[in-house]
């Protein structure tokens, strides 16, 4: 369902040319995320994930609870100690964005895509996908 969701959200997003950089008022959600991906801050970014979310990481896929979601990152953090993190890109609607970034971690290069909905408690990261370049 969350890559049913992920092509549909880039097809409409490649249509519409919306991207969120050119848009007055919008609170950048990516600004804190990106932060404590650069830091590798589990504790911290863990906020921002919904009760359950999808995580990928090197092409192992888990529907994951938040808890679980923590561990899978705090694991992968320990592996390749983040040095930088950089926002490439971001786009998306009123209640659903994405952010594509690079991170710099353990001596590679990593892509990483992160989907985000709004919610009445404001922003949730539904999925997490980090993959080498």
């Amino acid at each position: 369902m969350i890559r049913f969701i992920k092509i549909v959200l880039a097809s409409c997003l490649a249509l519409s040319g919306l991207n969120l950089s050119a848009q007055d008022g919008s609170y950048d959600v990516f600004i804190p995320i990106a932060k404590y991906i650069g830091q590798g801050d589990v504790d911290r970014l863990s906020a921002w994930f919904a009760d359950n979310l999808e995580i990928s990481i090197i092409s192992t896929s888990n529907d994951s609870s938040k808890n679980q979601a923590k561990q899978i990152l705090k694991s992968f953090f320990e592996s390749y100690t983040p040095r930088s993190f950089d926002i490439t890109h971001t786009a998306g609607r009123t209640n659903m964005k994405y952010a594509l970034g690079s991170l710099n971690a353990g001596g590679e290069v990593f892509i990483v895509t992160i989907f985000v909905t709004c919610k009445h408690n404001g922003y949730k990261i539904q999925q997490l996908e980090i993959d080498r370049q």
